[in-house]
């Protein structure tokens, strides 16, 4: 069975700006990157450019995906049963540029930190509502099945008779050994 797609998240407009401009902040920061300032903004809003046109996340009917990259791509399938943590964090500069960083973590992961990591989803605290509410309705499904299962009369009247069979077996042999 193919996983629905309930939810295709789309990216800000000004997030390759954010990008660029952060990545300028850190060049500014050491005497060696202010020349490379130089090189940082054509080069930069090429790279920022192709990686949000190369970045998706959907959420489906079992799982959240997540792809990304421009020379190593990467795909990121989490099923939502696993998934502990959606963090929303907004620094200074994103709340500047209404962003939001949205971030997964889930069990069973290796490292500190977070599995996945994603910045600039257009409406960020809708699209993890949207993933916590499916969890949600994918971890009630099997409990909603569990009080309907009750044990019936036949399934009882074996036990009965098996707990008789190994009375009757303690007994013959109980006999035998005292002979």
């Amino acid at each position: 069975m193919e996983d629905k797609i309930i939810h295709q998240a789309e990216f800000e407009s000004n997030l390759g700006l954010y990008w660029l401009l952060s990545g300028a902040a850190y060049f500014s920061l050491s005497i060696v990157g202010i020349p490379l300032l130089l090189l940082w903004f054509p080069i930069g809003l090429w790279g920022t450019r192709r990686y949000i046109r190369n970045m998706s996340a959907e959420l489906t009917s079992n799982k959240l995906i997540v792809r990304r990259g421009i020379l190593t791509r990467t795909e990121n399938s989490v099923p939502l049963d696993k998934i502990t943590d959606m963090a929303l964090i907004q620094g200074p500069i994103m709340r500047l540029f209404g962003l939001h960083k949205l971030t997964v973590e889930t069990a069973g992961q290796s490292g500190a930190g977070a599995l996945i990591s994603l910045v600039g989803i257009v409406d960020a605290p809708q699209f993890r509502t949207s993933v916590l509410e499916q969890k949600e309705r994918l971890t009630q499904r099997p409990h909603s099945a569990s009080p309907s299962v009750q044990p019936d009369d036949a399934l009882l009247q074996n036990v009965v008779e098996m707990a008789a069979s190994l009375k009757r077996i303690e007994a013959l042999l109980s006999q035998k050994l005292n002979r």
